[in-house]
């Protein structure tokens, strides 16, 4: 015997109808797009991290600000796609320097 409870307790938006399910598809797909994006920074910061100027040039370096600035304005741009606005929990929580952070949204020649 299956037991039922009555439709009355059951919450609304919660019924396994086709929308409801594509919904937690979206769901699920925009938070794992937010995790390959947040991992992408951090590499992006820890090769930034790793950059020695006796060893690789000043040039280099430029080019890793860019690559960090892209990687981070990409997950400002994921994180608004989920409904999160304020980035400066992000900022801190990665520890995104502020060379990184004014190249954001810049485009390169």
């Amino acid at each position: 015997m299956s037991f039922r409870p009555p439709q009355s307790l059951s919450q609304p938006g919660f019924i396994n109808t086709g929308f409801n399910v594509l919904e937690y598809e979206l769901q699920s797909e925009r938070a794992a797009a937010l995790t390959r994006q947040g991992v992408k920074v951090e590499a992006a910061l820890a090769a930034l991290d790793a950059w020695d100027e006796t060893r690789d040039g000043a040039g280099r370096h430029d080019t890793l600000l860019y690559e960090a600035a892209d990687a981070v304005w990409a997950l400002f741009i994921q994180r608004e796609i989920c409904g999160m606005r304020n980035n400066r929990d992000i900022i801190k929580r990665y520890g995104i320097p502020k060379e990184v952070l004014a190249r954001v949204g810049t485009v390169r020649k």
